[in-house]
């Protein structure tokens, strides 16, 4: 299968899993949308967002050809797929049920803690999620919105994030959780942050490695994973400004951006 596989986000977020997914399938190709002329999904309604997913997966199928879609947001998985799932001839993989499963792995004391963009929050998703793993865990939820305005500015770090931080991580922080996921793909480049605010003995849980390797279980599944000894090539694209989602992308991810291109939603099908 030497089709390429297809990844979206709002923005820089779905970079997180990108990155694990060119180092978990170095063979395979990629193209990546960064819809970040309509960003951030986080504080629109659900149903506007779904309406951007069911755009963005279908340029991704007939206008790049992929074989598979890796949803790489959470507002996005939030909105609902089952309707793209049954529009599209390709495998949807999302982050919300890899990170969910996750999550109730990592705790020790069953207190644990989901963080997101309003939308998600609102949408019940991890909740639902989290639910379905069977685990006996007590879940704590907060939503951070402005998160995602920083990643996407390029600023991670400074008394400014602390501040918003701490103030937004006040409930997960109260709940006593042991484990916490970063439930937007966004968040893992403010981790750093995150955890000074949770304290040591909280672990930080990012979707982006169980993404890519539920990506990886179900291509191989499908018997759709390459074979050969093909080096991928990495093709990324943005809503828009090319020029800085270039600069931030390549700090973020690392010089696979540096041939960023430009994609329309007014020439997508």
């Amino acid at each position: 299968m030497d089709r390429p596989i297809g990844m979206f986000d709002s923005g820089f977020g779905g970079l997180t899993v990108a990155r694990a997914l060119i180092d978990l399938l170095p063979g395979e190709d990629l193209v990546y949308i960064g819809d970040t002329g309509r960003y951030p999904y986080g504080s629109k309604p659900l149903d506007e967002v779904h309406g951007y997913a069911r755009q963005l997966s279908r340029s991704l199928v007939d206008d790049f050809g992929v074989k598979a879609i890796v949803v790489a947001c959470n507002t996005a998985t939030a909105s609902g797929l089952d309707d793209i799932r049954a529009d599209l001839d390709v495998p949807v993989i999302d982050v919300i049920e890899p990170g969910a499963r996750s999550l109730v792995r990592a705790t020790d004391t069953g207190r644990v803690g989901v963080i997101g963009t309003v939308g998600t929050m609102a949408s019940g998703a991890y909740v639902d999620a989290v639910a379905r793993t069977g685990a006996p865990v007590h879940l704590a939820l907060a939503a951070c919105p402005g998160f995602v305005e920083f990643v996407e500015r390029g600023q991670t770090s400074g008394d400014e994030v602390l501040v918003l931080a701490e103030r937004l991580l006040a409930p997960v922080r109260d709940a006593d959780v042991d484990a916490l996921l970063l439930g937007c793909t966004h968040y893992p480049f403010l981790a750093r942050v995150i955890a000074d605010v949770m304290g040591p003995a909280v672990t930080l849980v990012s979707s982006a490695d169980e993404t890519a390797f539920a990506a990886m279980d179900r291509l191989g599944e499908l018997g759709m994973l390459r074979d050969d000894d093909h080096v991928g090539q990495h093709r990324f694209l943005s809503s828009g400004d090319v020029e800085v989602f270039r600069e931030l992308g390549e700090r973020l991810l690392g010089p696979e951006l540096a041939a960023t291109e430009a994609w329309s939603p007014n020439a997508a099908t």
